[in-house]
């Protein structure tokens, strides 16, 4: 009995970890118009629950033209919904500004049953942040 408790606890472990490093990644997007204005958001969830993004932006005849957002925290799954926090001691100083406090993304793949040809591209979909252009952004995994 003990052995099948143990062989259950490890299966689900096993499980678990599977889905986290399924997770774990890189994320980018990269919104163009020609080279007049170019956005790109770069995610990284790293194994140990921890993240970093980058935005960057050159907008032609923008002030200032060409811009630098930065953030770091920790990142946690339920039910495919990714929450982020960033602790403000830790977490923040001159570079890293970006706080995603109250920041939740949908991890979007495709079901393994779907035997259909449709093509899904994993991404992380933002549902909620305080970051105003963070909001329904679509962050696709590389």
């Amino acid at each position: 009995m003990k052995q099948l408790i143990i062989a259950l606890f490890l299966i689900s472990n096993i499980t678990l970890f599977a889905q986290a490093s399924q997770l774990t990644g890189n994320y980018n997007r990269k919104l163009s118009e020609g080279e007049r204005h170019i956005i790109e958001y770069n995610l990284t969830l790293n194994p140990d629950g921890t993240f970093v993004f980058h935005s960057y932006s050159k907008l032609q005849g923008g002030t200032p033209p060409e811009t630098n957002h930065y953030g770091k925290g920790k990142w946690s799954e339920k039910d495919n919904l990714i929450t982020f926090s960033s602790d403000k001691k830790e977490d923040f100083n001159e570079k890293y500004t970006l706080d995603f406090n109250k920041s939740t993304a949908r991890f979007v793949t495709k079901n393994p049953r779907d035997k259909s040809d449709k093509v899904i591209k994993t991404k992380l979909q933002f549902l909620e942040s305080e970051i105003f252009w963070m909001r329904r952004i679509d962050i696709f995994k590389e």
